[in-house]
């Protein structure tokens, strides 16, 4: 006999497929490093800016790809109580279970590395060019 809360087969997909995407973490933090350090090296070599312009997107394609998973594991730490399902009252349910589970010692590694991240990108995105510039 199952004791605990019930959840949908819809939250249950859902939870499986953070945990695979939250299984890949390490690995998509360790392709952002390495896209990063390809990226600096290049920008120290002063390399075409077309090189770097790729590698700029490569490394902050590899960021998002961090992002995703991070959000993946704090999800799964938060547990399947907290994704939102059915109808308002659910979702609100939902929402309240995630604020508490955020404030878990389990929970706050994870949130912390998304704002990390987050954070990361932002910066990647404010200081480099990854756009072409445009032709007058």
């Amino acid at each position: 006999m199952v004791l605990g809360r019930k959840v949908s087969p819809e939250v249950a997909e859902r939870h499986a497929a953070d945990k695979t995407l939250a299984a890949e973490l390490h690995d998509r933090l360790a392709a952002a490093q390495d896209a990063e350090r390809e990226f600096h090296a290049a920008q120290v070599e002063r390399s075409p800016l077309d090189g770097l312009r790729e590698l700029a997107v490569a490394y902050d394609r590899a960021l998002y790809a961090a992002v995703l998973a991070a959000e993946a594991a704090q999800r799964v730490a938060m547990g399947p109580k907290t994704y939102e399902h059915g109808d308002a009252k659910q979702r609100r349910a939902a929402q309240i279970a995630a604020r508490k589970a955020q404030a878990k010692p389990g929970v706050r590694p994870y949130a912390d590395e998304v704002d990390r991240l987050r954070t990361l990108r932002e910066a990647h995105k404010l200081a480099v060019r990854t756009t072409p510039p445009a032709h007058v």
